[in-house]
């Protein structure tokens, strides 16, 4: 299928990180095919049900392959990918990017419009489900979306991957044909906004290795790494950062969780003797009241050195309990699925780590940060960050009129993001544009409410919104989960409102004491919901 939906890399800039050694022309899977003829004996993916060598992974895929082929899906075509956490992901992954078949990477939360608007948007052929996910029958779910989209048929995983293990053999011919190369796309990432329908981002074999390498490199992944798999396998953070791609790449061994609940995560640790993991901030506070609750339960966490905290903004006090209490050590990262991606580094001092979102991980990054005017901002001051860079891609697929507002004609891509650098590189989330409140023209970051808010002892979880006001036009919203037992008040708030020495207009307007908040399919508090549910309570939910 050609590929006239998809904003190609220039060919300047191609051959320029060519020629820099940063893209090696290469397959995606080409590493870890490497690993397997090096070590076929050694474990490369353990589930709860299943474990699979190196050798055992490429003959699964092998077999996969084959029945892609059998299906009638061919180098080049789009198949939308709704897997759950199993070890199925993982051959059914390395199948496709050895046939140039491109998995485009849905969540098991999609349901019938999100997976009919993909199909449509990145012209897909078939859809590969698990067929029951959490008592949801997906292959219904699947049929439903071929009836109603340009989908020819749904399969279902369990069928579509069968458990081949090594006999030692050579590796059958996956490609069936000539093997995808580095400036063939790889994969489409989804937006990863908790508004509106989302966006489908291609991945090259070159830019993805390169990510998946890069943070490999900076987090000091090796042969002897194991990594548990947490958030859902087709997300980016566990997919490539470095992930899954990562770990298999430097010969390492991936465990599969099905589920990020404590009772679920901490045994699979002690089991296979995990050293990294990767959690978002809402998984991260769970784990570190499993242990509150339960102290014997560290010992479960015995092997664990290395914990990554993404995906939305980690408050500054939950970051610096998660040392003393987990036992291991803390990696900010701050990324997105269209590129760039932030960390802090595993040798960095306390205050950075605690405090800051990191810095980015190749040096052939390029960021800058923007006034409203597009101008550069003073040091220090917060503006919105826009980058290029060897695995930021240059436009989103089939979206022409947005990739006009995303992007700039010479490649930077306006990431939304609204930071602050601090003279020694590393970057200070502030929020999203979108998540700044406007409270009568004065500007205040949805994050900082919400960091004072956790100083709260009552407070488990905290969101700050907008929320309309007919003379502010924005007044500050908060909801908060209160810890079991315990109570929040608008008193309590602004007591800590004043400790901090924070300015009035940042005293939350409106308190919610809410059981849970929505969230998106990878576990981001999902606050365009949010602000829907609370705006209606506006008036009768008012403390001045």
């Amino acid at each position: 299928m050609p590929n006239q939906d998809i904003v190609k890399w220039p060919d300047d800039v191609a051959g320029r990180y060519r020629a820099q050694g940063l893209w090696r022309g290469g397959n995606l899977g080409d590493a870890i095919l490497a690993r397997a003829a090096d070590r076929p004996d050694a474990v490369a993916v353990h589930d709860p049900e299943t474990s699979l060598t190196y050798g055992d992974l490429v003959a699964t895929a092998d077999a996969t392959a084959a029945n892609l082929a059998a299906a009638d899906l061919r180098a080049g075509d789009r198949v939308l990918v709704q897997v759950a956490n199993t070890w199925r992901f993982v051959p059914l992954l390395l199948a496709c990017l050895r046939r140039g078949i491109v998995p485009v990477m849905c969540l098991t939360g999609h349901r019938d419009r999100e997976l009919t608007h993909l199909a449509e948007l990145t012209r897909a052929r078939a859809i590969l489900v698990t067929a029951v996910v959490r008592g949801t029958d997906h292959l219904a779910l699947a049929r439903r979306v071929v009836e109603r989209s340009r989908l020819e048929r749904a399969i279902d995983v369990d069928t579509l991957v069968p458990c081949v293990r090594s006999e030692g053999s050579p590796p059958a011919d996956m490609s069936a044909g000539a093997v995808p190369g580095g400036e063939d796309p790889a994969l489409f990432l989804l937006s990863g906004g908790t508004g509106g329908l989302p966006k489908a981002i291609c991945r090259t074999h070159d830019d993805y290795e390169y990510n998946a390498r890069t943070a490999a490199a900076v987090c000091e992944f090796s042969a002897s790494s194991v990594y548990l798999a947490v958030l859902p396998l087709g997300h980016n953070f566990p997919l490539a950062c470095p992930g899954i791609l990562g770990v298999l790449g430097t010969g390492g061994t991936v465990v599969v969780s099905p589920s990020p609940r404590p009772e679920v995560c901490f045994p699979l640790i002690r089991r296979h003797r995990v050293t990294a993991t990767a959690l978002v901030p809402t998984i991260a506070q769970r784990w570190l009241d499993r242990v509150r609750q339960d102290p014997a339960s560290r010992a479960d966490l015995d092997s664990l050195r290395l914990l990554q905290v993404g995906g939305s903004r980690l408050a500054d006090s939950v970051a610096s309990r998660i040392g003393p209490e987990l036992g291991c050590a803390l990696q900010q990262v701050f990324g997105m699925a269209e590129g760039l991606i932030n960390m802090t580094r595993l040798d960095d001092p306390y205050d950075v780590v605690v405090g800051t979102q990191g810095r980015p991980m190749s040096g052939h990054d390029e960021i800058r940060i923007l006034d409203e005017d597009g101008r550069t901002v003073d040091d220090g001051s917060p503006g919105l960050l826009v980058t290029r860079g060897p695995y930021t891609p240059r436009g989103y697929v089939n979206a022409a009129t947005y990739n006009r507002q995303a992007f700039t004609a010479d490649g930077w891509f306006r990431t939304g993001d609204v930071v602050r650098q601090r003279p020694d590189g590393n970057l200070v989330v502030e929020g999203r544009d979108k998540d700044i409140i406007n409270r009568g023209g004065e500007k205040i970051s949805a994050e900082d409410v919400e960091e004072i808010a956790y100083r709260c002892t009552g407070v488990l979880h905290a969101a700050a919104v907008a929320l309309p006001d007919d003379s502010l036009g924005e007044r500050v919203g908060l909801a908060v989960v209160a810890r079991p037992g315990q109570t929040v008040t608008m008193d309590d708030i602004h007591a800590e409102m004043r400790a901090a020495g924070a300015a009035r207009t940042k005293y939350p307007d409106q308190l919610h004491v809410v059981d849970a908040f929505p969230l998106t399919g990878v576990g981001k508090i999902d606050k365009k919901t949010l602000r829907l549910q609370l705006a209606p309570a506006h008036e009768e939910r008012t403390t001045a």
